[in-house]
């Protein structure tokens, strides 16, 4: 029976292409996946534990941003320096870090902004740093002078001797550039920048003159990491903590695990829908090879071979293809992972080196997985090949589904969609994460049970198109609407490919347009300023830039959105420290009861839901505790009176409070943004004009309305587009699954066609006649995958409104069009190669044909 298997799968091997190749597809994306991460995986915690090599203990602290320099700032230099006489030490060094942006020649930002740092330069006795290596000049040591990572360098065309304008949370300032380096520093390998500066100037910069922020430290040759890091706890402050550099190392490399796990998470299970899809063209296959080859089949029951040979043999034929295309797949996965790991590079990523990590565990686990698909998919065909009668042999008939078996599958789709339907509108109903639990188990039922009632769909949806398509294309529309609903089955489960892959990106796209139109409103409703200023890199503006903005030419109304948290009732409060009076001119808000105007007298304003969950009201006197004395620090309990109720706005905190009465315990604000209402609104002129005044700055962003909407906006796109680009390959397969069933029924109805040739159906209508039969069954897939992915959508929306202002579900008709228009594209390009035969078919020798 092996030998019978492999002679089929040789004399079938034309038919069997697209099974393969859907196959190595599917297994391409799984082996691609598993390498890749393996391979980052490995690069990324060898980077990690070269980074530690020579760090014996390290030592992190959180210093308050509030602090006066007496307390919480960190670890003074008499601490480091009693630290570096321990026993066994053999060299301790203190960093400090922050935000730095370097502008190029054109003054742009270089790098990504989230990951632009800056760092001290911290020389040990040969007066080198030994987490930098220089390749031109050295490291910083004046106040006026930096050092620049050598990418950074090589982006802004700078080189040493160079003047070189850095930004910090403050103004812009001019630098010499006196070294340039290479480092393994995480914040350059994540397509940022580094900036060194002498260690005063970043102690000024960042934190307080004379503290560090974090210390490394070195042991000497056969010291104890351990006896080290027990004799360096008790000299540290109350809020540090310290680590053996082994412990760092570990800790980092099961980040880098957890963050990789998630990742392969996210594509394996878009490499399962695509193998998912893939299903149904295996079954397809082997229904029509089987259905095909009835005479061939019973004629081996006819000479002796039993039920369990026949199956046997079609399963052995389906671990043959399997194990063909699985081998196939794992190498092209191979060079998917090696091309994604250089596209890393395009987008600004620097992957550190190392080799291409080909597991055991990979190689096992995608040739299992293509095996198993195949096998398992081929399954049910090999089950219906068993029970072909030797009496078959007799005749050339295909033998029909019988009534019974139509009767038990529809009952059967119809009672799982119905309990998939109900879950989701129960999940619907219930709302929140279990809600949306829910919604998932109920989809994968649905969706199930609408691929079993498949079949049973196609003739009633596929009969309203069929009196346009003879309208429209005469004999050739007739014969493609008859031929699509001549066999069910096979419609339904080509079409049921189409359709898993549309539902996903119909709910997606729903999803996304319905959360763009709510920010998008959001946005419209809650800002009256012209324009939102922030750092590029996502900190704080330092109050110099709130001064600047306050002065600049042409502005009408300035307000910082100041964050702070304030101590009510001995419950604490996220709050907005505004300005009073100009509040209201940038941002649009509704007064519940008492007046906005009252922030100007020194009372304070809180949200409805705010107001109402504590029993507050407009004219309530309520005791405010400003600042933090847990560690001897500044603090007072006010007794301030709630001057106004005002609706919730989705860019504030829910209680205002002027920023004069937070002013004396926050000496230096966390300030996100600024926003600026201008005369004449906004305008290139407006926005020189605060450019101008923030001295050009490189590593500030000034957004108008429309820039904030985008920024939203493009977020969600953004996403969609990556959902889309993991999905192509699902509906690639779908693709390959229509032009697999078109082939296989030409060479099934040779015989028709040859007849239909015959009495007068030339070349150009037999091309049409397949090319409608192939539009046809994928716009069927369309409408099916595009009415479930809508009404996911509703589903997963109901459970999210309450949380999403403004909320409204939005069906997106245009790109529905698209999708649908897609869809018949599809059915067309599907079509080319299935129709060309059919037209080639010699007329006489296909009448002749059985």
């Amino acid at each position: 029976m092996f030998r019978t298997a492999l002679r089929n799968v040789l004399a079938h091997k034309a038919r069997l292409l697209m099974t393969v190749l859907a196959v190595m597809l599917g297994v391409a994306f799984v082996s691609g996946t598993l390498v890749f991460t393996d391979t980052l995986g490995n690069a990324y915690r060898n980077q990690s534990a070269k980074s530690y090599d020579n760090v014996a203990v390290a030592v992190t602290t959180y210093p308050n941003p509030q602090s006066d320099g007496t307390k919480d700032a960190g670890i003074d230099t008499r601490t480091l320096d009693k630290i570096r006489g321990l026993d066994g030490v053999a060299g301790a060094t203190g960093r400090v870090s922050g935000f730095a942006g370097v502008a190029d020649q054109d003054g742009k930002l270089i790098g990504n902004g989230w990951s632009n740092t800056g760092a001290n330069f911290a020389p040990g006795k040969d007066g080198k740093d030994a987490a930098y290596t220089f390749t031109d000049g050295s490291g910083p040591v004046k106040d006026v002078q930096i050092a620049l990572d050598e990418d950074s360098a090589a982006k802004g065309k700078y080189r040493v001797g160079d003047t070189v304008r850095v930004a910090t949370n403050g103004p812009v300032k001019e630098y010499t550039l006196s070294g340039v380096f290479t480092t393994e520093d995480g914040a350059v390998n994540a397509g940022g920048s580094l900036v060194l500066f002498d260690t005063p100037v970043a102690q000024k910069l960042y934190l307080q003159p004379g503290y560090f922020k974090d210390v490394t430290i070195a042991a000497a040759a056969d010291a104890s990491d351990q006896k080290i890091l027990d004799e360096v706890k008790p000299l540290l402050p109350k809020d540090a903590e310290a680590q053996t550099g082994k412990q760092l190392a570990d800790d980092q490399a099961r980040e880098i695990e957890q963050g990789l796990s998630n990742l392969n998470t996210m594509l394996l299970a878009f490499a399962a829908i695509a193998l998912f899809v893939g299903v149904f063209l295996i079954a397809n296959t082997f229904t029509m090879l089987v259905a095909q080859r009835t005479r061939e089949l019973a004629l081996m029951r006819a000479v002796g071979a039993s039920r369990r040979q026949v199956k046997r043999s079609v399963m052995l034929e389906a671990l043959v293809v399997g194990a063909l295309a699985s081998v196939i797949g794992f190498v092209l996965g191979i060079g998917l992972a090696t091309g994604l790991r250089s596209a890393m590079g395009s987008f600004g990523a620097k992957v550190p080196a190392g080799p291409l990590i080909v597991s055991p565990t990979a190689i096992a686990s995608a040739l299992a997985v293509g095996v198993l698909v195949t096998v398992l998919a081929a399954w049910l065909p090999a089950r219906r090949a068993a029970k072909i009668p030797p009496v078959a042999a007799m005749g050339s008939a295909h033998l029909p589904a019988t009534t019974k078996s139509l009767v038990v599958r529809n009952t059967l789709g119809s009672v799982i969609t119905l309990a998939g339907a109900a879950a989701i509108l129960a999940g619907a109903a219930m709302g929140k994460d279990t809600g949306r639990m829910v919604i998932g188990g109920g989809a994968f039922l649905t969706l199930i049970g609408i691929i079993v009632l498949i079949p049973l769909l196609s003739r009633p949806v596929i009969a309203l198109a069929r009196p346009l398509l003879h309208r429209l294309f005469g004999v050739s529309g007739k014969l493609a609407g008859q031929n699509a609903v001549r066999n069910p089955r096979r419609t339904g489960a080509t079409a049921s490919a189409l359709a898993i892959g549309l539902t996903l990106v119909t709910g997606l796209t729903v999803i996304g347009v319905t959360l763009g139109q709510a920010i998008d409103k959001m946005t419209t409703d809650n800002i009256r300023a012209d324009y939102m200023v922030t750092m590029a890199g996502g900190g704080a503006l330092d109050k110099s830039a709130l001064t600047a903005l306050e002065k600049a030419k042409g502005v009408s109304a300035v307000s910082p959105q100041q964050a702070t948290s304030l101590e009510i009732k001995n419950e604490f409060h996220s709050a907005s420290a505004v300005t009073p009076g100009d509040v209201e001119e940038v941002f649009d808000l509704k007064t519940v009861s008492g007046s906005m105007a009252t922030l100007g007298k020194g009372q304070i304003a809180v949200a409805e839901k705010t107001a109402k969950s504590n029993g507050w009201k407009a004219g309530d006197t309520v005791g405010v505790k400003f600042g933090d004395d847990s560690e001897g620090g500044k603090a007072e309990t006010k007794t301030l009176t709630i001057g106004a109720v005002y609706k919730e706005n989705e860019f504030l905190s829910p209680v205002l409070v002027p920023t004069s009465l937070v002013a004396p315990f926050e000496p230096k604000p966390y300030i996100p943004e600024v926003w600026v209402k201008m005369d004449g609104g906004a305008s290139t002129a407006n926005e020189q004009a605060l450019v101008n005044a923030l001295g050009d700055n490189p590593a500030m962003s000034i957004m108008d309305r429309q820039d904030i909407r985008n920024m939203f906006g493009g977020m969600i796109n953004t996403m969609l587009n990556i959902m889309y680009g993991l999905l192509a390959m699902a509906l690639l397969i779908a693709v390959l699954g229509v032009i697999n069933t078109l082939a296989m029924s030409v060479f099934e109805r040779q015989q028709e066609i040859g007849m239909l040739r015959a009495i007068g159906l030339d070349r150009r209508k037999v091309k049409r006649m397949i090319r409608l039969e192939a539009v046809v069954i994928s716009l069927f897939g369309a409408v099916i995958g595009i009415g479930l992915g809508s009404f996911l959508a509703w589903a997963v929306g109901e459970t999210i409104k309450s949380d999403i202002p403004g909320y409204a579900l939005v069906v997106p008709w245009d790109r529905i069009g698209i999708f649908l228009l897609l869809a018949g594209v599809v059915g067309v390009l599907a079509s080319l190669w299935p129709a060309r035969s059919a037209a080639r078919l010699n007329m006489l020798t296909a009448i002749k044909t059985e």
